[in-house]
């Protein structure tokens, strides 16, 4: 194994090492998003860098039970918001790059996706079914402010009268109300967004590059009085760290103007357990064992387990008391109302499009 110190500019990620990925035979280790200079200072020593990736198609296919969608569109591969607790870090792996601090400083883009996405919906055997936008690393990520491939891809799904769903942890989802509103107003759009603490200090060392809580809060209160139907996302729900904070951010979300609210129990696969716990042990040294040990009892006695059955939301008398919380919250706060159903109906191959299909046939 080699060793590679970790540079000061670490401190303002959210992965404390950068271990090689699971099929490396070598190990190394080593806009207005709300922040203020009140706040700690990211160093810049650890740039971001964005790779344009050339893909053949855009709209990725799901099939895990557990799932509410479909089908997804990621407009970025790694994520620089650099949440510790992302479940998506892994897939760095297959890149032959660390999912620590290389998922949140190298990130990959798809530039090409309004006009793939413009070609997979004119295709004759297209069935339209709701798409989801951010199902593994979040549309909105700081680089997105310049890109603009996601608003990109809302160009072309609102021309088509394809219906969206969008998940984000970003007040930037704001800027691209000109579409979403419209969107809403035509069952076309609903919005979720994802809130896990409203603590500034613990959202600043657990997702640093992400908007701040408050900021979150603006986005929903926006969406909604946009005519966006827009739901909270209480993910993950870390034992011990944050799950003491469920009802107040649900409160807070029900009063910005969510009508929904989901919640995903902490999950720990592959190189995450590790990097979770390197993180907590730098960040909350003093509830590290605490933490872990409810983790485990949400486990089955294990870090995590896979099963479809349960991985999202956990087993045992600790993963209980969450969702009995939950489920009292929501109805509560009323965010237990009956989800936006959107409008597949509608969908409509545009002249314009068909007429460039012709031009190639």
């Amino acid at each position: 194994m080699t060793t590679l110190a970790i540079p000061k500019g670490a401190r303002g990620r959210g992965a404390k090492s950068n271990a090689s990925d699971r099929f490396e035979a070598t190990e190394i280790e080593a806009f207005d998003d709300g922040w203020t200079d009140d706040d700690a200072a990211l160093p810049a020593q650890i740039p971001t860098t964005v790779t344009p990736l050339r893909s053949r198609t855009i709209i990725s296919k799901n099939q895990s039970p557990d799932i509410g969608f479909e089908r997804s569109i990621n407009p970025y591969k790694g994520c620089s918001h650099g949440c510790i607790y992302c479940y998506s870090r892994p897939s760095h792996a297959y890149l032959g790059l660390s999912p620590g601090l290389d998922f949140e400083t190298k990130i990959f883009s798809k530039p090409d996706a309004a006009h793939l996405l413009e070609q997979e919906l004119s295709a004759r055997k297209y069935v339209c079914k709701r798409i989801h936008i951010g199902g593994d690393t979040d549309p909105y990520q700081p680089d997105e402010k310049d890109l603009r491939i996601t608003r990109s891809i809302l160009k072309v799904v609102a021309r088509f009268n394809q219906p969206v769903s969008v998940i984000t942890k970003s007040n930037l989802i704001t800027r691209d109300l000109d579409i979403l509103g419209p969107m809403a107003r035509d069952k076309l759009a609903t919005a979720f967004v994802s809130i896990t603490t409203l603590d500034r200090g613990l959202a600043r060392a657990m997702e640093p590059r992400a908007s701040t809580p408050a900021k979150r809060l603006e986005a929903i209160s926006r969406l909604a009085e946009a005519g966006v139907p827009v739901g909270v996302g209480f993910a993950p729900v870390i034992p011990g760290l944050n799950d003491h904070e469920l009802e107040s951010i649900l409160e807070a979300a029900a009063k910005a103007g969510a009508t929904t609210a989901i919640y995903v129990t902490l999950r720990l696969p592959l190189e995450i357990k590790d990097l979770f716990k390197e993180w907590l042990a730098d960040v909350r040294p003093n509830r590290a064992a605490r933490v872990m040990s409810l983790v485990r009892q949400t486990r089955g006695g294990k870090e995590y387990d896979a099963d479809w059955a349960q991985r999202m939301k956990g087993t045992g008398p600790v993963a209980e008391l969450i969702a009995t919380r939950f489920k009292a919250a929501v109805k509560r706060y009323g965010l237990d109302g009956p989800r936006h159903e959107l409008d597949v109906t509608k969908f409509k191959v545009p002249e314009s499009a068909r007429a460039q299909l012709d031009l190639f046939a």
